[in-house]
């Protein structure tokens, strides 16, 4: 891809090289408060670096060398060599977090587990006579037997997700993201903003179709209307999340049996706001 014409050949664009120092400023933030010290980041970027380059910028069908990725990452020989000889592990996502989410999205999507008004019911977690209890059956449902209930039940007790009552469970408004549990509040915090960057990546690249990446903007503000803005923030964006999630449950469901039923979305909304005088980092462009 060629470079902008406000570019000199070869540099990367200004406001690239800017946009990216924005957005590592939040993140060198999170490192810093979990003691992930500079030393810990560069051994983290150099594999990093290695791994993109050898799988996403190959040249044809030809291998790919240790001097080729040299050339393109920067990263010594030396440690190309090392990095691609060492067997890479993927991190370990919590798997309360990626089955309690798939459980939840049914639970918000199938008519059978909504009231009349289209909102999650409470469930029943003790069955009648030897049939399976409506909670049991929504857990099998996503599961095929795989995790117990209870399991999941204790799990969301201690994250805050749910409420038991008079023998049935009722999951909390906002339930997409846990109140307490950091392991999975960190899962959900790399799922999204990866998907988030890639999206944005794609329509830099100038991809076609682009991805939808949009905000709304606006400074000024009393802490009055923030209050109220956030909340109609969280009510808005908690009907778009329950909508898609209903419409792609649907799709799930009509697609299982088609043979190029192997892609996925991720669709996502945030909400941010900030006193402007103590963060520098959202002050508007000039």
């Amino acid at each position: 891809m060629s470079a902008p014409s406000n570019s000199p050949p070869g540099a990367p664009p200004p406001g690239l090289v800017a946009a990216i120092e924005k957005l590592l400023r939040p993140l060198i933030r999170l490192m810093l408060a979990y003691q992930i010290t500079y030393p810990q980041l560069i051994v983290m970027l150099k594999s990093i670096y290695v791994d993109v380059a050898e799988k996403d910028f190959k040249a044809g069908n030809k291998r790919q060398s240790d001097s080729r990725i040299n050339l393109l990452t920067g990263v010594h020989r030396k440690d190309v060599k090392r990095l691609r000889s060492e067997e890479q592990q993927s991190p370990n996502s919590p798997q309360s977090a990626s089955i309690g989410a798939q459980i939840i999205g049914h639970w918000l999507g199938n008519p059978d587990y909504l009231d009349a008004n289209g909102e999650p019911r409470a469930l029943s977690i003790k069955p009648e006579s030897t049939a399976l209890s409506e909670f049991d059956q929504l857990v099998e449902s996503v599961c095929k037997g795989d995790i117990r209930p209870r399991v999941i039940i204790d799990e969301w007790l201690r994250l805050g997700v749910a409420s038991i009552a008079d023998n049935r469970i009722s999951l909390h408004t906002g339930a997409f993201t846990p109140d307490k549990g950091f392991e999975e509040k960190a899962f959900f915090f790399g799922k999204n903003l990866q998907d988030h960057i890639a999206a944005g990546e794609h329509n830099l690249l100038g991809n076609k179709p682009a991805f939808f990446d949009r905000s709304v903007y606006y400074d000024g503000l009393s802490a009055d209307s923030l209050t109220q803005l956030a909340a109609l923030a969280d009510e808005l964006g908690m009907k778009a999340l329950t909508d898609m999630n209903k419409a792609a449950l649907a799709h799930q469901a009509a697609d299982r049996s088609k043979p190029d039923a192997n892609y996925r979305i991720n669709f996502g909304i945030f909400n941010y706001n900030a006193e402007l005088a103590g963060d520098n980092d959202d002050q508007p462009e000039s």
